[in-house]
Formats: structure tokens, C-alpha cells, sequence
């Protein structure tokens, strides 16, 4: 007669639809993704004692790719193994870079996907950008994408400044609301929870941090500047 095996297993790989709420599906290089005392940093991760998440070292993506947490089994001794309590487990998140077929495969933008983008050019009209993941894949090309300046917030869009809302170099998400004109997609961030989501300071050259929906600060020299940010979770 055989016996039903109840020890847990020693590690999940945690699919797409189970990441815990707050972390991203994908990653850009130098996006914080959490904090150092909730998870262990694994391949294509860092941790930054300068930048902190819960008041604890943030873990940072360092390559382009697709986020996955794996949940292990937590050694315990043989004389803990023989008394009844429940696992413990340990849980380290990585960023892979996508396999070139399979992942970004379906990562052409369409009309209301989200995206991820590099800022490439402003002028005082629009913002010029380049796609690098849309939906939960990364793109397989850097598609080209515009933000217009009536298209940045959603108040007062005849008084935006691009050069105050976005600058080359930034990462932003952004909603596709139109295939554009054939050779730009165009995105829009007039949502609390789209805009600038990764920025480096000017002088530091240091990655920045959100204090309000127009100001990130860098944790280095402690000066501000003018960014239109992504709504980031735990920020009012």
C-alpha cells in the first residue's frame, strides 16, 4: 500500500498570475522592485543600500527581462525537522532576459496595452521614446512611441512643461492610445499610475526616488527635481 508524500515541496517557481501584489512582471535595468527584508536577490538582481523599500535595503533589476520569484524550502535543522510546525520558506526574485522566440513573441504594443519606455528626445511639443516591453513581454524591437504635451497629465495640460515632466535617459509606463501615424505608436501617462517609474539625478548620476507625482530626490545629495511620476504603491 502506498503512503501519501506530505512534506512540502522545496522550491515553486511562482507563475505570472501569482507574484505578490506590488512587484512588476517585467523590469528594466535599475528599477527597485522590493525590499531586501521580504526577499533574497537573485540572477539579474542587486541589492542597493542606497536606496531604500520598508526601510530596508531595495533589491534592483539589473538587466532587462521578465520578474519571477522562486519560493524554497528553508534549511532547518534534523532536531527542528522532527518537531510539527509549518515551512518556512525563502523567497528570491530574479529577472531573466527573455528567450528570443517565446518571450517576446506577443510583445507588439496594441491600443490600451501597457508599456515600458525609454525617453530618447524632448522639445517642447512631445516626447520622443523608444518601447521596450509592452502587456507582460518584452519586445523582440525598440518600437518608437510619442507622448504628446496634452497627452502627459490629466489637469492643466495647456501649462505642461515636457522638460519638467520627462528627460532623456527616464523610463516611464505608459498606456497606448492610438498605432500613431505607422512609425510612432502614441502613449499617453495622464493616469496617477503611469509616467516616470526609473530617472537618474543630474549630478549624482544616482537612481531617484518619488516624494510626491512631480518631484523625485536623489538619496545621495538629497536635490529634487521636476519628473511627472508614476504613482508608485504606498505613495499618497
Amino acid at each position: 500500500m502506498s503512503q501519501t508524500n506530505t512534506d512540502p515541496p522545496t522550491s515553486i517557481i511562482l507563475s505570472d498570475s501569482s507574484l505578490p501584489e506590488g512587484l512588476p512582471r517585467c523590469a528594466i535595468p535599475g528599477q527597485p522592485l522590493c525590499s531586501s527584508n521580504e526577499y533574497t536577490a537573485g540572477p539579474g538582481t542587486y541589492i542597493d543600500t542606497n536606496i531604500t523599500i520598508a526601510n530596508k535595503s531595495a533589491i534592483i533589476a539589473s538587466v532587462l527581462g521578465k520578474v519571477t520569484v522562486k519560493r524554497a524550502l528553508k534549511a532547518e535543522s534534523e532536531k527542528s525537522k522532527e518537531q510539527t510546525k509549518p515551512a518556512h520558506y525563502i523567497r528570491t526574485v530574479s529577472v531573466s532576459r527573455p528567450e528570443k522566440a517565446a518571450d517576446a513573441a506577443n510583445a507588439v504594443p496594441t491600443v490600451d496595452d501597457i508599456v515600458l519606455a525609454r525617453v530618447l528626445r524632448i522639445n517642447p511639443r512631445m516626447a520622443n521614446v523608444a518601447i521596450l516591453a509592452a502587456g507582460d513581454g518584452i519586445a523582440s524591437e525598440e518600437y518608437g512611441g510619442i507622448i504628446r504635451s496634452t497627452d502627459v497629465r490629466e489637469t492643466e495640460k495647456d501649462k505642461v512643461k515636457m522638460s519638467s515632466s520627462y528627460r532623456p535617459g527616464d523610463i516611464i509606463r505608459a498606456v497606448v492610445i492610438s498605432l500613431g501615424d505607422g512609425t510612432n505608436y502614441y502613449l499617453s501617462t495622464a493616469r496617477n499610475d503611469l509616467g516616470v517609474v526609473f530617472a537618474t539625478n543630474e549630478l549624482s548620476g544616482e537612481p531617484m526616488f518619488p516624494v510626491d507625482w512631480r518631484t523625485m530626490k536623489c538619496p545621495i545629495t538629497g536635490s529634487t527635481e521636476e519628473r511627472k511620476c508614476a504613482k508608485p504603491s504606498g505613495l499618497d
